[in-house]
């Protein structure tokens, strides 16, 4: 059997293979980058980075997990797009909420991650210029949909680019604290802590709760002042160099948010896609919209009715489809789409949008 010495000489020689192989990856992505900024196409391809993760996790054979070559080589994706361009990104709310948390699965930790106070505010970010994508809430699996994110596409002409489900973990921080018996306080948003009530009320019955504005700012208390803790991200923990004294304490384990990915780009069609689209149409056909769509329930993913500000006896609907709905001709069009044709006054595309490939969330 061999020395450790001699297998690190060996691991030091696959490190140094690595570091060159990477650094040609790095060198191709750049001259990508300039092909792509000279044909007009967006730096951001979020169809290409899942079926290349994707496929690498299929020919994984271990013994690293599946996750852990997920990861490595998001973290190589991301680094290899930075070289192309310096993103902006937008997201809702402060550092270390799970839409930062989002931000930075989709676009990395170099990309510049700004924060925005409300979702209209990741809207106009993006619209105005200042910011080349936003991320932002679109349901979650307890607290249903984000009607606001939705709301905010019956004016504004962004496009779906993207979309990721991210599982929501909770967990218990402290600073200088060894165990949950010494929490005398406990911080986190009403969300938070009413998706952890059973394991609050099983594990700390003896401290007083307060409600945060978010997570992210429970963390900040809980690294200012003694005997308290938060409930919150794995990422504030790191944010604010808080202990994470239990971890995933969240009563249900399929807790999950979806995030959209918005921009002035529209992504290329890849076959596996849902197509999002804003329509109105006036009060008097809007009686007869429901009967004619209530035979194809079955294709649409949400629906969102919501007054139409641009006129005054009009009414907005966001519908979702597991599939392209629009095509040429009308034998091409599944029937849904043909109602909607008919009863809608000048349908409007917000993507295609790229559906999440199975195990590439």
């Amino acid at each position: 059997m061999k020395s450790i010495k001699k297998l690190r000489n060996s691991i030091d020689r696959v490190d140094r293979s690595l570091l060159d192989l990477l650094t040609q990856r790095a060198r191709l992505a750049k001259d990508v980058g300039v092909l792509k900024e000279k044909n007009g196409q967006s730096i951001f391809a979020p169809e290409r980075e899942r079926a290349l993760l994707a496929r690498l996790k299929q020919e994984n054979q271990g013994p690293l997990s599946d996750e852990a070559v997920e990861t490595l080589f998001r973290e190589v994706v991301h680094a290899c797009r930075h070289l192309q361009k310096n993103l902006t990104v937008s997201y809702f709310g402060p550092a270390a909420s799970f839409s930062h948390a989002a931000a930075i699965k989709s676009f990395g930790r170099n990309a510049s991650l700004v924060p925005a106070r409300t979702i209209s505010e990741v809207f106009a970010e993006v619209g105005k210029g200042r910011a080349e994508f936003g991320v932002v809430p679109i349901e979650n699996s307890t607290g249903g949909g984000v009607y606001h994110t939705l709301d905010m596409f019956i004016e504004s002409p962004l496009s779906i680019c993207a979309e990721l489900e991210l599982p929501v973990h909770h967990y218990l921080m402290g600073r200088s604290l060894r165990s949950a018996d010494q929490v005398k306080t406990l911080f986190s948003h009403y969300q938070a802590l009413a998706q952890c009530r059973n394991w609050v009320d099983a594990h700390l019955p003896q401290a007083r709760v307060v409600e945060s504005t978010s997570t992210a700012e429970a963390a900040r208390q809980a690294a200012r002042l003694p005997r308290t803790a938060a409930i919150a991200s794995k990422l504030a923990a790191e944010q604010y160099g808080l202990t994470i004294l239990a971890p995933r304490i969240e009563d249900s384990a399929q807790n999950y948010t979806r995030f959209l990915v918005i921009g002035t780009a529209e992504p290329q069609p890849t076959g596996r896609d849902k197509t999002s689209i804003m329509f109105s149409i006036k009060d008097r056909r809007a009686l007869r919209y429901p009967r004619a769509v209530q035979k194809v329930q079955t294709q649409s993913l949400e629906d969102r009715i919501a007054p139409d500000p641009a006129k005054s006896l009009g009414i907005s609907f966001l519908r979702r489809f597991q599939r392209p709905p629009l095509r040429k001709t009308r034998a091409e069009r599944p029937r849904a789409a043909r109602a909607i044709l008919h009863f809608s006054e000048s349908p409007r595309l917000l993507s295609p949008q790229r559906m999440t490939p199975s195990g590439a969330k």
